[in-house]
């Protein structure tokens, strides 16, 4: 793998990781809830999907997606329920005012990991992206490992500085947004677009 060709991955990284979505929603949402830890900690769990999705689609699973067409609507609908899911239990929760920069609702760190995990995990797509998306990176008669290795490194480091920066940015204004009316407002917002992003999972094909 040359310079040029991984100049080309960071900017392709960088523009599909600052594109909103499920992920960076579900930080904001957390932060403005529950405070800075708490995001951080489904920030790591959505980091870790990363991770996981990149390692599956390494071992052929991206290709088992996009030859099946039943294990790809299986995928997709466990993805789009837990997303919607989600969106509806966000929608209806009540407003978890901040108090002294600690969450109003007292949550354990491994459910929030976990809320991260499984929203970056959610869309079946990804291993389909990830297994068409690597290749075109790296150099056939390279051994596979190291460049994997810095290529799923990038794309992690990407994503989590860009889920930090949201997470603790929301943060640093909770102060200006600390109401219940706002956090209530906000929590329909985004339980409105958890609820959408879901159901357009639901729209989605292999081949789109």
């Amino acid at each position: 793998m040359t310079l040029t060709t991984y100049l080309l991955y960071v900017a392709a990284v960088a523009q599909l990781i600052l594109t909103p979505g499920p992920t960076m929603l579900m930080c904001m949402t957390h932060a403005l809830n529950h405070g800075p830890r708490k995001a951080m900690t489904s920030v790591s769990g959505s980091v870790s999907a990363v991770l996981c999705v990149m390692l599956l689609s390494a071992l052929g699973l991206g290709a088992l997606l996009a030859a099946s067409e039943a294990a790809f609507t299986v995928a997709k609908v466990i993805g789009a329920a837990y997303l919607i899911w989600l969106g509806i239990k966000t929608f209806r929760s009540e407003a978890a005012v901040l108090r002294s920069g600690t969450g109003g609702i007292e949550t354990s760190r491994r459910s929030f990991f976990l809320r991260g995990f499984l929203v970056g995990a959610s869309n079946p797509k990804a291993v389909l992206f990830f297994a068409a998306f690597f290749p075109q990176f790296l150099n056939p008669t390279a051994p596979f490992a190291p460049q994997f290795a810095i290529l799923a490194l990038t794309f992690m480091a990407f994503e989590f500085t860009v889920l930090t920066c949201c997470a603790l940015g929301v943060s640093r204004i909770a102060p200006l947004l600390r109401s219940s009316r706002t956090v209530r407002w906000f929590n329909r917002v985004s339980g409105g677009l958890f609820t959408l992003m879901g159901s357009l999972l639901l729209l989605t094909r292999r081949h789109a």
